[in-house]
């Protein structure tokens, strides 16, 4: 089997390439410019040398279709394109092109080879907005408050629409928030665990953060990355919500990581209200009993490891 996956170099991009190479597939991954591009993820997973590196620009329809002649793969996964909600603010049709004008191309491009190519399109929590304390599932309508998340979701029909016209293999994981080691920084809880480590070490004193009050359900990437593949891997096509289940605040998440750290939040937050995004989601649930039920998958990992597992690696990474 052969994989093309957009936006390799990325969290779950990296996560995927890993997990698909152990199942014995040989990986292409893109970059937009694969000859200076770091690729610094692959390398920290020990798979850059596994991975074919090739340059490819997802809003340009030649390059997109032109990487599939070549390349002929089995299975493309697109988790490429802006991922971050607080910048889609600032910089709004940069989320529609590298979200929306992206997906477009990608399904016309595997459309126009005739060919049987299963195309997986990375969707959002942020699609369903505030689910005011009721688990979202596949049923729950959209009320995205963003423009990243409208971004999310108008792929989301696109996909669903060329899999009805087209009877195309295309399915959307509606992924809620998923934490590694890989996250970068300007991720909340990357930001978190990284602040917290350096006021241990006496060289940051306060954490700033927004509204604590925000509830996430935030589950361990490597193991989504799982589900995302079990998707391709069934008989029809479906889209599916990747979830724990389990709602937590954002101060439960920052109390935790200084309890790791044997600290007291209270000495060290301070609330600054130029994190509040406009729009936030205040609360974010999921129900996810539908890819127990029919991918056989659920989130191994639950709040209190996944904690656990970030300030571990943190403290490896600051020690090594």
């Amino acid at each position: 089997m052969r994989a093309l996956i957009f936006g390799v170099g990325g969290q779950d991009g990296s996560y995927l390439a890993k997990f698909l190479l152990s199942k014995g597939y040989d990986v292409i991954g893109s970059s937009r410019d694969a000859e200076i591009s770091q690729f610094s993820n692959l390398k920290k997973l020990g798979i850059f040398e596994k991975v074919k590196k090739v340059s490819i620009s997802i809003n340009d329809y030649e390059s997109v279709s032109n990487a599939i002649y070549v390349y002929q793969p089995d299975e493309i996964y697109n988790l490429a394109g802006q991922s971050s909600v607080s910048l889609s603010f600032e910089q709004p049709l940069e989320s529609i092109e590298s979200i929306v004008k992206a997906t477009l191309i990608i399904l016309n491009a595997i459309r126009s080879t005739g060919k049987l190519i299963k195309f997986y399109s990375a969707g959002s929590s942020e699609c369903f907005g505030n689910t005011n304390s009721l688990p979202a599932d596949e049923n729950t309508r959209f009320n995205p408050c963003s423009p990243y998340g409208i971004s999310k979701a108008s792929s989301y029909w696109l996909v669903k629409s060329f899999r009805s016209t087209y009877q195309q293999y295309a399915c959307t994981g509606i992924l809620f928030n998923h934490e590694s080691p890989l996250r970068p920084k300007r991720f909340v809880t990357k930001k978190i665990v990284q602040t917290v480590l350096k006021i241990k070490n006496g060289s940051e004193n306060k954490l700033y953060l927004g509204n604590l009050d925000t509830k996430r359900d935030w589950g361990w990437a490597p193991e989504y990355v799982e589900a995302i593949w079990l998707m391709l891997q069934q008989n029809i096509p479906e889209d599916f919500v990747i979830a724990t289940g389990k709602s937590y605040s954002l101060f439960d998440f920052t109390k935790k990581v200084f309890q790791y750290f044997s600290l007291d939040w209270q000495n060290f937050v301070v609330i600054d209200k130029s994190f509040i995004r406009p729009n936030d989601i205040n609360d974010s649930l999921a129900n996810p009993a539908l890819a127990k039920e029919k991918l056989g998958w659920s989130a191994r990992v639950n709040f209190d490891e996944l904690i656990v597992r970030l300030c571990e690696q943190a403290l490896s990474n600051n020690n090594s």
